[in-house]
């Protein structure tokens, strides 16, 4: 069984002695033993390592050949009560002629033999020599008195869990241009294991991690590669167990080299499942799955949780180089999706609401980017304050400052009167702080923004960002409204990082500025300050905390993860940041307002495309406006 679509793997490198089989079988078995007693339901050991790889022309003595069956049985007695499913590497005789082969064992029994595609005819490694490529038709071979299947088109099924599929290849099979394991993938292995033997000289490890984590995201798949440790002779060669567990582009677990041993990751293949629907267009019409034969086994579920961790800012690099190179690349994009916006309309000015909150501030920077790239004077950015009832000294100081600091046009527009006129037209009382009184002012300064435009031969920028389209938190046809929107697909919590960043590069008052907003608390500021003058409507005690809301955005729109799964990953998460309640309280609120929330996100503007989560309903995200959340809300519990 597998809870929640992962599947706990081991990569193993047991200690052996060439051409000794006895030895080589009690290694196994006791490594594999302890990957069983760790939890892992698929365990890989490397090529031939029944009797070793570097056997050389003993691979044609009877003697060897016969311990390597005795071999197989003696291991399938000892891994009796392993319910887990094992390779192990070995020479096997068929027909006459020796295969290089993958065996296979399940619950004390072989289930199946896969046998290597592609052999290498060059240097030390002349396999032709010993052994034939695999045909390309499946048929059986019998071991030990047991006819199983032999062949490399076969898929290992759990014999209760369709997620949980296995296929395998060996060592110079993934080096080719057409791996085997292309159409394993297509055929359904969600898990793709390497039985190998890959000597060791320097800049090879490198190149064999970036190959099998590149082949991981190229079959969207969990990738599982064992190789010969230094238990292989070094008469011209030497091995260093470089073992390396993948999926989908991402490295799970990664041995040292020249320590022989264990390394475990769970691999999700809920997440490779969702992820190949998503492509399923491109991914499915790439080769035939014609030829494959399914065999059913059985693996026990892991005790205790996953090891695996899952970052709590999901759409923020973990490390500073990475960071600093990935914020730089999204001003970059978002600044130049502008420009091309702003050449192609023939605006002569860009007009921007400024509030002293994150997405406006960032939406000037990237404006300003813009500008310099056109070589365009500032000064035609027109950058316009339009203070209210909740206005507070501190933003309206940040907003005079930024936009002096950056060289834009500032204007003030005090939008009260206005506002106040507005309500005598609707006949609404202005001691009633409610929806009305708050959506008034922000569909009063879009109306400024817009009409400004016009008036100048200038677009509206937006500032509204991904996580406030996520939540609906937006007035329809106020801050929802501009005309080219530069945040729409930048996370809330990656703004922050990308002002940051524009601070550190601009120096200055601009940069001093700019800490004072990102210290700032988040609110629409469409409520009075509260008695010292100070921001009373802060967004995140209203709607929730964005940390919680970009996670659940992230998984359950990036992966399309139930929300039972969602809610898992985010208890294992921020465990120590919130209550269970907590969580649970704005994961609902989170569904609610995404589902409620759709008919804004049907008719917004035009707006760069930065990452992978986006909700344009223009390509990235279609959904009808009057869905219901009721199953997802029913989920939320499964987790």
């Amino acid at each position: 069984m597998i809870r929640h679509g992962f599947i706990k793997v081991c990569s193993a490198t047991a200690e052996i002695k060439v051409a000794d089989v006895g030895f080589n079988v009690n290694s196994i078995a006791k490594a594999a033993a302890e990957a069983s007693q760790n939890g892992a339901q698929v365990i890989v050991f490397p090529e031939l390592c029944i009797c070793g790889y570097t056997c050389g022309d003993l691979f044609n003595q009877r003697v060897l050949l016969n311990s390597v069956l005795n071999g197989i049985s003696a291991l399938c007695e000892q891994l009796k009560k392993i319910d887990a499913l094992v390779f192990v590497g070995a020479p096997l005789e068929k027909d006459g002629r020796l295969f290089n082969c993958a065996v296979a064992i399940n619950c004390g029994k072989v289930i199946g033999v896969v046998p290597k595609t592609y052999l290498p005819t060059y240097g030390e490694f002349y396999e032709g020599r010993h052994f034939t490529p695999a045909e390309k038709e499946n048929s059986y071979i019998e071991i030990n008195g047991s006819r199983v299947i032999f062949g490399t088109k076969v898929i290992f099924e759990h014999e209760k869990e369709k997620l949980f599929t296995v296929a395998a290849e060996l060592c110079e099979d993934l080096w080719v241009p057409c791996p085997p394991s292309a159409e394993h993938a297509v055929a359904g292995a969600n898990i793709i294991v390497n039985l190998s033997c890959s000597d060791e000289i320097a800049g090879k490890a490198e190149y064999r991690r970036d190959m099998i984590k590149m082949h991981s995201a190229r079959l969207l798949c969990g990738y599982v590669y064992s190789d010969a440790g230094n238990g292989e002779s070094t008469t011209d060669m030497v091995f260093a167990g470089h073992d390396i567990i993948c999926e989908n582009g991402t490295v799970l677990a990664e041995s040292k080299l020249f320590n022989n041993g264990l390394i475990y990751a769970d691999i999700d293949a809920d997440k490779l499942e969702g992820e190949r629907r998503r492509c399923s267009d491109t991914f499915f019409a790439c080769g035939g799955t014609s030829g494959y034969s399914t065999v059913k086994f059985s693996a026990a579920q892991p005790k205790g949780e996953p090891d695996r961790t899952f970052p709590k800012l999901p759409f923020v690099p973990d490390s500073d180089s990475d960071l600093s190179e990935r914020t730089e690349l999204i001003l970059s994009l978002q600044a130049m999706g502008l420009v091309k916006r702003l050449k192609h309309t023939d605006a002569r000015t860009a007009v921007i609401g400024i509030s002293g909150g994150l997405d406006s501030a960032l939406a000037l920077l990237v404006t300003c980017r813009a500008f310099d790239i056109l070589q365009k004077q500032r000064k035609d950015i027109i950058a316009i304050t339009m203070p209210g009832f909740g206005t507070t000294g501190r933003t309206l100081s940040s907003s005079v400052k930024l936009i002096n600091a950056v060289g834009a046009t500032f204007k003030q527009v005090d939008i009260t009167g206005s506002v106040l006129t507005h309500f005598k037209d609707i006949e609404h009382d202005p001691d009633v702080l409610d929806v009305t009184y708050e959506n008034a002012q922000a569909r009063m300064r879009t109306m400024i923004l817009m009409n400004t435009a016009n008036k100048t031969g200038g677009l509206v920028i937006g500032t509204g960002d991904l996580s406030e389209l996520a939540l609906g938190w937006a007035t329809y046809n106020g801050d929802h409204m501009s005309m080219y929107a530069v945040n729409s697909s930048v996370p809330k919590t990656l703004v922050q990082h990308l002002i940051r960043h524009e601070a550190e590069i601009l120096g200055g008052s601009a940069q001093e500025v700019l800490n004072a907003i990102l210290d700032t608390d988040i609110s629409p500021e469409l409520l009075p300050p509260d008695k010292s003058g100070k921001i009373a409507q802060k967004t995140e005690d209203i709607v929730g905390p964005y940390m919680l809301h970009d996670f659940f955005l992230y998984y359950a729109v990036r992966w399309g993860f139930a929300p039972g799964k969602v809610r898992y990953l985010a208890l294992k998460t921020f465990k120590e940041d919130f209550s269970e309640e907590e969580i649970d309280k704005w994961m609902k609120n989170f569904y609610k307002r995404f589902f409620a929330q759709q008919f804004k996100r049907s008719c917004i503007p035009d707006g760069v495309k930065v990452g992978t989560v986006t909700l344009s309903p223009r390509g990235d995200w279609r959904m009808p406006s009057d869905a219901m959340p009721a199953e997802w809300l029913n989920d939320i519990k499964n987790g």
